[in-house]
């Protein structure tokens, strides 16, 4: 058996002033971050125990931390996502972060606006 899985939190939801506008850095907007990581699973596959596990209330606390910085730019704030974890939790292999702002301002109907980033 590859001890290698991947690990997800999707939906992770924050009210965050993301944006270039004043009224997006006063007011605020619903964020979405969604990360997916591949780790080596094995060892905790086969022994379950939790601490063979990667405790994933670790990665929601750094996304959590980053998102109440305020940025102008998704892509800031998403490249500010990966470093820290890549940073804090050096046992992933690969991740993925993706932040979605809802409703961004445009001259017209759209429902999100979205980035993702790669380590």
């Amino acid at each position: 058996m590859k001890g290698i899985g991947t690990i997800e939190l999707e939906g992770m939801e924050f009210h965050a002033y993301h944006g270039c506008l004043a009224s997006e850095k006063a007011i605020g907007n619903t964020f979405l971050v969604d990360f997916k990581g591949e780790y080596d699973m094995g060892k905790a596959a086969l022994g379950d125990n939790l601490e063979d596990a990667l405790d994933y209330s670790r990665i929601y606390d750094i996304v959590s931390r980053e998102m109440a910085q305020p940025s102008d730019l998704l892509e800031h704030v998403a490249g500010r996502i990966v470093r820290a974890i890549e940073a804090e939790i050096p046992e992933l292999c690969d991740f993925s972060v993706r932040v979605s702002k809802k409703r961004p301002p445009v001259d017209g109907v759209c429902a999100w606006s979205r980035i993702t980033m790669y380590k």
